[in-house]
């Protein structure tokens, strides 16, 4: 039995791959997560075969998600969803440790041949991604014109950036970081200046600009 986690932020989209994975003899789905940091906890504290992602999720997004389950040794496999086949996405879910990156785009039989692929330890990624993939290897030179301004921010930098853009205050960025307010005020300060900004809708149109949240702070705060 392959015992999976659901991590994703709207709960209907989460109830229908719940409903997809349970019909499935060989799933077991032994929680849900609405957010990044609820992700990594289940997943420490249940200890699932695979977590199944958004790549946009809240509070800690997918590839940072993955990158902490990596630095904390669960045995547990990422595998990502994501509405973006973004040659930076695919290249960072990789190198933080995703084992699987599909597109929600096609989201049903793949999704559980990606589920089997991943708990059986191997690597699944959608057509489209495996070609950008392919792509990098056979022009590398190409890829590495694909980075962002956000390549040159810190993990730590990048959880502050995202949270700036989801509207948190610094009292509750330190609070959720366990940091000093002070710490979150001169990350705020040092992320103006690596991104060329002068305000916080400045950050927060980076932060969506380049995928690191789904969170459109135009449109009243709907995570996308």
């Amino acid at each position: 039995m392959i015992r999976v986690v659901i991590a994703e932020d709207h709960a209907l989209v989460r109830a229908g791959i719940r409903a997809l994975l349970e019909k499935q003899g060989d799933i077991h789905v032994l929680g849900e997560a609405s957010h990044g940091q609820e992700a990594v906890e289940l997943t420490e504290s249940l200890r699932p075969d695979v977590l199944i992602m958004d790549i946009m999720m809240p509070r800690l997004n997918g590839i940072q998600a993955a990158a902490r389950l990596q630095e904390m040794k669960l045995p547990a496999r990422t595998l990502l969803l994501s509405m973006y086949s973004d040659a930076g996405l695919v290249h960072q879910a990789l190198q933080y440790g995703a084992r699987g990156y599909i597109l929600k785009s096609s989201v049903g039989d793949e999704l559980i041949a990606a589920v089997r692929a991943v708990a059986a330890g191997t690597t699944f990624l959608s057509g489209p991604v495996s070609e950008i993939v392919m792509d990098n290897m056979i022009h590398p030179s190409a890829f590495l014109r694909t980075g962002s301004p956000l390549d040159a921010l810190s993990p730590r930098e990048k959880e502050v950036l995202q949270l700036i853009a989801e509207e948190y205050t610094s009292a509750e960025i330190a609070r959720m970081l366990f940091i000093g307010e002070k710490t979150v005020e001169k990350h705020r300060a040092s992320l103006m200046e690596k991104l060329g900004v002068r305000n916080m809708a400045g950050l927060a149109r980076m932060a969506l600009k380049y995928h690191l949240t789904g969170f459109d702070f135009k449109n009243g705060g709907e995570s996308r």
